[in-house]
């Protein structure tokens, strides 16, 4: 199928869905976790439900050199990082950490994800950039080819975020069953192997995981001043070297005074999981429309997957794993497949 054309600034919405509705025909299907939809579109797994907004972010949207753009797969700690990135950007504006915006609004209501479309946005595309100030702070879960070519020809700067793919799988499992219809019945734990098996598979939302992870890293070694390359364990590791660096990648750096003043330990704690999880405004409410508040909260942890999961079914994705990254120079000290 040919692509929509990107010449023109604002096509005709009828255009659109008539694109839209010829790629839900055409694209190759998959059922994740048995309930969600999603269809193979430029090589990862995307749901129909936000097919127009997507196509209106690659063609439409146009990036500022001072934009900084939060880029990951679902459930590998975004939420953490919109929170810390909001915090450690507007530091001056927000001083007092005990009014603080955080307080008052989820971090996906203060880092604009360009996918989804706010609740209030009936007509389901693009989200309003108009009322941003600089730096604009936006999020995406598509991979880094299929990113706007503005964004990889302006300045703007990247922040990747990964997370040990085991982990990855079990906070999306635990998730998506809360997004499922029977959201009262507990999680059967029979069909995990199955679900396992389709992430391996990488056909599940934004996946192949590999690929997805692949092509940022690879962008962060070649463009190191455009991609910053994070691991969520590194964070959870020792976050106030974390924090230092992501501060300096983005261009605001913690002053000398700031860090005798303890400012980054204030920032951490403002933003921990802990703190967030026990926050109202992340205890009511919903995200797009789409799920609730709470849901993006559950336990942080690093490892919580070997509660989970069998060496069997993890060999299944280490051997995968190992295929794809073979010969790339990629190392991590968070994820080392076993054969």
């Amino acid at each position: 199928m040919e692509p929509l054309e990107t010449t023109t600034k604002n096509p005709k919405m009828e255009e659109l869905e008539d694109y839209v509705q010829h790629l839900e025909i055409s694209l190759p299907k998959e059922l994740w976790m048995g309930a969600f939809p999603i269809s193979l579109y430029e090589g990862f797994w995307c749901s129909p439900k936000i097919f127009k907004s997507t196509i209106l972010f690659q063609t439409q949207f146009e990036a500022h050199d001072t934009d900084i753009l939060l880029a990951s797969l679902p459930k590998t700690g975004s939420t953490w990082l919109r929170s810390l990135l909001f915090a450690i950007v507007n530091r001056n504006i927000f001083s007092d950490f005990t009014k603080h915006p955080l307080h008052t609004q989820n971090s996906h209501e203060l880092v604009v994800h360009m996918e989804f479309p706010p609740s209030n946005n009936t007509n389901g595309t693009q989200p309003d950039l108009t009322k941003l100030s600089s730096p604009r702070l936006l999020a995406t879960h598509i991979p880094y080819l299929s990113l706007p070519k503005s964004i990889k020809t302006s300045k703007t700067r990247i922040v990747y975020v990964c997370r040990n793919p085991f982990d990855t799988f079990i906070s999306s499992w635990h998730f998506y069953h809360k997004l499922s219809l029977n959201t009262s019945s507990e999680l059967d734990h029979n069909t995990i192997e199955e679900y396992f098996g389709q992430f391996c598979e990488g056909k599940f939302p934004y996946g192949p995981y590999e690929d997805h992870l692949l092509g940022y890293w690879k962008e962060s070694i070649q463009n190191p001043n455009k991609v910053l390359f994070m691991e969520y364990e590194g964070l959870k590791q020792d976050p106030k070297a974390y924090v230092k660096k992501l501060a300096e990648f983005v261009g605001y750096p913690f002053s000398q005074l700031e860090q005798e003043k303890g400012i980054i330990d204030d920032i951490i704690k403002l933003c921990s999981f802990e703190n967030l999880k026990k926050m109202k405004v992340n205890n009511s409410g919903d995200a797009y429309g789409i799920f609730e508040n709470k849901a993006l909260f559950r336990k942080g942890e690093v490892g919580d997957w070997t509660n989970y999961l069998t060496p069997s079914m993890t060999k299944m994705f280490d051997q995968n794993f190992h295929e794809k990254f073979k010969g790339t120079g990629f190392n991590s000290k968070y994820y080392q497949p076993s054969f």
